[in-house]
């Protein structure tokens, strides 16, 4: 592997929770969902949303979507955006283009036309509410060869046999590299949660789309940005052996 790091796959195996197949397998699309609406990629594409600060409820975007209710559409455009991104990866394979493509989607009413499926040629920082940074992402010259072994290596992991828990071990790693790397103007978070879906879906088939992995990362939303923060403040410092608190919270969401 070029950039996934495989240090921790033993001691997460250890701590994996027991029975976690079982509830995967037990996994079933809601009622309400129909051929044109599917209730857990609302869930998904909501509280994505909703970590990155947009004021969107479940309650009200699915009645939009699949009721027909309308809203004022600054209320709803960029979930709608998200929601047409999952519903692309469900249908197409996991690769770079792919990738890109759904970035095109997601991000459409978030970054300048001219950035859709771009890698930045800025400096991008990660910053708090009052202006105080917290995270330094890869520099601009770093970004497309570190995406490319971002690319090289998710190919690899989707051509190799993987047991049930190698496959969440390495769709939150995806997650995790992605937005450390930052590639987007904007979107990061969005795409990189997306991606661990779309992983664990290429690798375990239709019932990974209705794992609550988004609602979970909201509902502990301090508790996500404070296992993305332990790794370090600069991408070429980054610890990953500090990691094992982001890579457990992806098992969790089957407890929801």
């Amino acid at each position: 592997m070029k950039i996934i790091p495989e240090i921790l796959l033993d001691n997460y195996k250890k701590s994996f929770p027991q029975g976690l197949d079982l509830k995967f397998n037990s996994l079933h699309d809601a009622e309400i969902s129909n051929d044109s609406f599917s209730f857990y990629t609302s869930v998904a594409s909501v509280f994505s949303s909703k970590i990155e600060g947009e004021e969107i409820e479940l309650d009200s975007y699915v009645k939009h979507k699949r009721f027909g209710i309308e809203f004022l559409p600054d209320y709803t455009k960029k979930i709608d955006d998200l929601y047409d991104a999952y519903c692309f990866a469900k249908n197409n394979s996991l690769n770079k283009n792919n990738i890109a493509e759904a970035h095109r989607l997601l991000a459409k009413n978030i970054v300048a036309e001219n950035q859709l499926g771009k890698h930045r040629i800025h400096p991008m920082f990660v910053t708090t509410d009052d202006g105080r940074i917290e995270y330094v992402a890869a520099l601009p010259h770093q970004v497309d060869n570190e995406m490319e072994a971002f690319y090289e290596d998710v190919e690899r992991l989707l051509n190799k046999e993987l047991d049930f828990q190698e496959v969440f071990y390495y769709a939150s790693w995806i997650h995790l590299i992605f937005v450390k790397i930052h590639p987007w103007n904007d979107g990061n978070g969005r795409t990189g949660r997306l991606l661990e879906k779309w992983f664990l879906s290429e690798k375990l088939g239709e019932k990974a789309w209705f794992v609550q992995s988004e609602k979970n990362y909201y509902q502990n939303h301090q508790l996500y940005y404070t296992n993305l923060r332990k790794l370090g403040l600069e991408y070429e410092s980054l610890d990953y052996s500090k990691a094992m608190p982001f890579l457990e919270m992806l098992p969790q969401s089957l407890l929801l």
